[in-house]
């Protein structure tokens, strides 16, 4: 080894030193495509999101809402909100703790950040990482101006990334207090009220420079959900808000322990009653808090064209009011909601309650209350799908065993009966002892396929309805049963124009699935037909065609309710009180069913509304109903 220690290395091979000039050349090329192929990509994704992203100079910030018209589906005027309800304000007029009201809980860096809250977005992303749905959102004042003045309401990353966009130009582009006198002018606070001039006019009867810190509280936690917090149908709930938004205040800085305190004990929300006494209201007031999302920016005014059927909707107030006519004392029943459906979804008409003047909770959209026997025909169906029939035998008596153990109405049972019997007579035993044999797991699957919005619980006493829902959900689900087992989503908007007559919004038919199979509905169809004709719905029946439907009445006689359709829609009515008292021994088969039966007598002869493409109907044959293409394909 000592004899080598001298000696010079040899050369390499020119044949090794050419095959690492031509390797690193290889990984050179290589690189300049990834870095080529990168920029590709990089480009690809800024067209995707910058190709329709609005200019900046498109809307001027400090214009108010325009004002919305929302028509019937004839073309009849229904209702109007808007920018003619309150005043465009300037920033002396806006009251300082109303401003710290609303950064508080909306956004607290308003005036150090640059359009984005990167602190309010983490926490925002961790809030819903931990809860495994989205429950926060971290948009900033900015970004909200941005998504209602310029951007389409989709939740996607694209139109997150969008808004992020144009926040940054609105921020280059505007002052702090321009961007928060834009947004307090145009922001949506419920009860169609458009601005915070608007909404102080509406709930304070008073202008928003006389607004007090605890009402601005009120306005600022409207702001979250206008219709889940408004004064006007909630005052518990947005009493309740207001207090957050004040403890927020004190977390802020903006007022101390003693002050938060004494607003606190300031609250007094009365109930807000409206001068109109038109009952389209209710459907104009839930068609007015979703349109909001569907709206581009636009300097003129907003026409709304509804599936509302003005004349079933005159129809239906006709027939309660001169039901209600007949109630006395006795009865204690002071309200009711009624809801029509077309088999597709598409609201035909509504009561929300029976004096809109006094109180503008929606009983139809808003209220959640327990179904009772309403619900047994989702049972039925769990039982037809795992094989059974309309003339398996079941029995019908006391329960002894386990600790669930219903009652029949009156104490009454029948011994061993069909399924048909056991339905049409609404017989609690005979349905627990069904849902213990199929199990509660599928009652819950097919609850799931109707489209209800809160699942059951996994236990029996969810088989007699305990579980509340609303009426619009039960009538949608129904739906479901009339169209042959296709999926039914509840729609009212069909085009959204403005003035010039510009279309921004078109309702587009989704393609919908066949979730329960055509001959399982068939079966429960003739059951249900079967409550009407033999059974606790005999009050519905029609002078002429038949009627399918189910009675629901819950303990104590605090909700009766009937739902059934014809070849034609599907209507839903329920009546009770709403601080849940009890009425008169009121049941789903006396008057909820007299009201459907008034109401859908007077329109068997109506033409209805077709909304649904004939090119739909005519993939859709043989799961509609044969019936139901023949009304809706003339």
């Amino acid at each position: 080894m000592s004899a080598n220690l001298g000696k010079k290395p040899k050369k390499q091979p020119r044949k090794k030193r050419s095959q690492k000039k031509r390797s690193r050349k290889k990984k050179t090329r290589n690189y300049s495509l990834w870095v080529l192929w990168g920029l590709v990509v990089c480009l690809t994704v800024a067209v995707y999101f910058l190709y329709d992203l609005p200019h900046i100079d498109r809307v001027k910030p400090l214009d108010v809402k325009p004002s919305i018209a929302l028509l019937a589906n004839d073309g009849t005027l229904i209702a109007r909100y808007g920018g003619i309800q309150g005043d465009k304000i300037e920033m002396i007029d806006v009251p300082h703790h109303l401003i710290e009201a609303v950064l508080s809980v909306e956004d607290r860096r308003f005036y150090s950040h640059f359009g984005i809250d990167p602190k309010g977005l983490a926490r925002a992303i961790w809030v819903n990482v931990r809860a495994l749905r989205w429950v926060q959102g971290g948009s900033t004042i900015t970004q909200q101006l941005a998504k209602n003045m310029f951007l389409t309401p989709e939740r996607t990353i694209r139109r997150k990334v969008q808004e992020a966009l144009m926040a940054f130009q609105i921020e280059r582009k505007f002052t702090k207090d321009e961007i928060l006198l834009a947004y307090l002018n145009r922001v949506y606070f419920g009860s169609g009220a458009y601005g915070v001039d608007a909404a102080a006019k509406t709930y304070f009867s008073k202008p928003v420079s006389r607004v007090t810190l605890w009402e601005g509280a009120v306005l600022a936690g409207l702001l979250k959900a206008p219709s889940r917090f408004s004064p006007a149908a909630h005052p518990k709930r947005a009493a309740a808000r207001a207090k957050v938004v004040i403890g927020a205040m004190k977390d802020a800085g903006y007022i101390d322990a003693k002050k938060m305190s004494r607003e606190i004990g300031k609250i007094r929300i009365r109930k807000v009653r409206s001068t109109s006494k038109n009952i389209n209201r209710y459907f104009a007031d839930w068609v007015i808090g979703q349109i909001d999302g569907f709206l581009y920016a636009t300097d003129s005014d907003i026409v709304v064209r509804t599936t509302l059927d003005s004349k079933l909707q005159l129809m239906a107030e006709t027939k309660q009011k001169a039901l209600f006519k007949k109630f006395s004392s006795q009865n204690k029943i002071s309200q009711v909601a009624l809801l029509t459906e077309a088999y597709d979804g598409a609201v035909l008409a509504m009561i929300g309650g029976v004096d809109y003047a006094a109180s503008q909770f929606n009983r139809a959209t808003q209220a959640k209350r327990q179904p009772g026997s309403a619900f047994k025909p989702f049972v039925y169906l769990a039982a037809l799908e795992s094989g059974l029939d309309p003339d398996t035998k079941i029995e019908d008596a006391p329960i002894k065993e386990g600790a669930y153990r219903p009652a029949n109405y009156a104490g009454k049972y029948y011994g061993t009966v069909t399924l048909t019997q056991a339905l049409s007579r609404s017989m609690n035993t005979a349905t627990i002892r069904l849902l213990r044999l199929v199990g509660v797991s599928r009652l819950l699957d097919v609850a799931d396929r109707m489209g209800f919005a809160n699942r059951p619980k996994p236990e029996l006493a969810s088989g007699l309805g305990t579980s509340e829902v609303s009426l619009l959900e039960l009538t949608s689900a129904y739906a479901v049963i009339a169209n042959g087992g296709v999926a039914v989503w509840p729609y009212a908007v069909l085009s959204i124009s403005d003035a010039e007559g510009r279309l921004l919004y078109k309702h587009e038919h989704p393609e919908r699935a066949q979730v329960f199979s055509v001959g399982d509905i068939k079966e429960l169809d003739g059951m249900l037909k079967q409550v009407v004709a033999d059974g606790t719905g005999r009050a519905a029946q029609l002078s002429r065609y038949s009627a399918a439907g189910k009675t629901g009445t819950t303990q104590n006689y605090r909700d009766a309710w009937f739902v059934g359709y014809t070849g034609k829609f599907v209507t839903g009515v329920w009546m009770g009180n709403d601080d849940n008292a009890s009425m008169n021994r009121v049941t789903g088969g006396k008057y909820p069913a007299q009201l459907w039966h008034d109401y859908m007598n007077a329109t068997l002869d109506f033409n209805v509304p077709v909304f649904v493409p004939k090119a739909y109907l005519s993939t859709h044959k043989k799961t509609i109903g044969s019936e139901f293409i023949r009304m809706f394909w003339d």
